[in-house]
């Protein structure tokens, strides 16, 4: 079978690596732009996709460009702890969680492709749009998807909630654990921060978010410069005992701002010999940090099915999945908190109990990593998606 995939970013690699491991030797990867260049800031993989990874023989690798998160902690507008919980092998789980520049995981699988594919697997310089000669077209050419477009022709740009994203990086203390990912918030306004290098210095990818006022210049475009002073203008006085955000914001050398936009969830991926994966498929809210880890998961499920000869499985697993996701993510995930603890206490709290009950606050938390697909016990009893050949 002849595969062809729109698209090389985390997703559209990582479907390449594991078609490959699936017994698929004739695939190639068109990537549009030019040259592959590590650009952008953080993110973070969760454990469902680490898992992943590591079944793919990468684990040695992402250790080396990762930092094992070692909490996720949500606070209120004024620096008070609402919710903390352990993440990855912490909490219980097999596999850790990362925090990672988004560009040196690329790179990462980039290199495998090459080397398990050979040099002319990835093909950059080239556009798909549509189906040519190939047995199977993959889009996963992200949110503004050319792959997509031949599907749905009419759809128009990506849908827009008011919100815009400023993303940096800069070099500071470490906080709480070294190793935490915090989000400080009010529902509307909110910051974040985690480490996505430790040793002898910190570097913390930070995320200001907040309404934009007026349209959006570019929708889907994560790399456009924003103004560092005009951010820091809007947090100025969010300083915390135990992280100060105007200073962190002041350190970066650049800044880049992103409209918080996402996609209609899709009534089908498939259409005759067209499926589409990752961003193409569910563009998403940056919210529950399960973007390049859904698209990972795609690429494995993708993989397993086509090598049972059963592509409509793919969709069928996986489509509603990411749908729930999707439509959870809208209405904020566990992010929810900050909104709650602001709506029932707006001038702060002395005791988060008396706030948001801890029952509430743990079945937030749980709901969505069942939702997301990382509850850790389903996670460890479901069956590997490598295929034995």
């Amino acid at each position: 079978m002849r595969i062809v995939i729109a698209g090389a970013g985390i997703g559209g690699l990582a479907a390449a690596l594991s078609l490959h491991a699936a017994g698929f030797t004739d695939v190639t990867v068109h990537e549009a732009a030019r040259e592959i260049r590590p650009l952008g800031v953080g993110i973070n993989l969760l454990p469902h996709a680490v898992r992943e990874l590591t079944e793919l023989g990468l684990a040695d690798r992402l250790a080396t460009i990762g930092v094992a998160t070692a909490e996720l902690a949500y606070f209120n507008r004024y620096g008070t702890l609402i919710w903390s919980e352990p993440r990855g092998v912490a909490a219980g789980y097999s596999w850790p969680q990362y925090s990672v520049h988004r560009g040196r995981l690329q790179l990462l699988l980039l290199e495998a492709v090459v080397e398990r594919l050979g040099p002319d697997a990835v093909r950059t310089g080239s556009r798909i749009t549509g189906p040519g000669e190939e047995d199977l077209l993959v889009g996963a050419d992200g949110i503004n998807s050319a792959v997509r477009a031949h599907l749905y022709p009419d759809e128009g740009p990506p849908p827009w909630n008011g919100l815009v994203l400023w993303r940096g990086v800069t070099y500071g203390e470490p906080f709480r654990t070294g190793r935490s990912m915090i989000m400080a918030g009010d529902g509307t306004a909110k910051f974040v921060a985690y480490p996505i290098e430790t040793g002898g210095r910190t570097l913390v990818n930070w995320i200001a978010e907040r309404p934009l006022d007026g349209e959006p210049p570019e929708r889907g475009n994560w790399n456009r410069p924003a103004d560092l002073a005009e951010i820091g203008r809007h947090f100025a006085d969010w300083r915390f005992d135990w992280l100060d955000v105007p200073g962190i914001i002041a350190g970066a050398e650049a800044a880049y701002e992103y409209p918080m936009v996402d996609r209609d969830p899709l009534p089908r991926w498939t259409s005759g010999r067209v499926t589409l994966l990752g961003d193409a498929a569910h563009a998403m809210y940056p919210i529950g940090s399960n973007g390049a880890s859904q698209a990972i998961i795609d690429a494995r499920v993708l993989a397993y099915r086509l090598a049972r000869g059963d592509l409509a499985g793919y969709e069928a697993e996986r489509r509603p999945a990411t749908t729930a996701l999707q439509l959870s993510n809208r209405r904020m995930g566990p992010e929810i908190v900050m909104k709650l603890a602001h709506e029932r206490a707006p001038g702060g709290f002395d005791d988060v109990e008396r706030v948001i009950p801890h029952a509430e606050l743990a079945e937030i938390a749980a709901s969505y990593k069942r939702t997301a697909g990382f509850d850790p016990r389903a996670l460890d009893e479901r069956p590997s998606w490598s295929v034995t050949r």
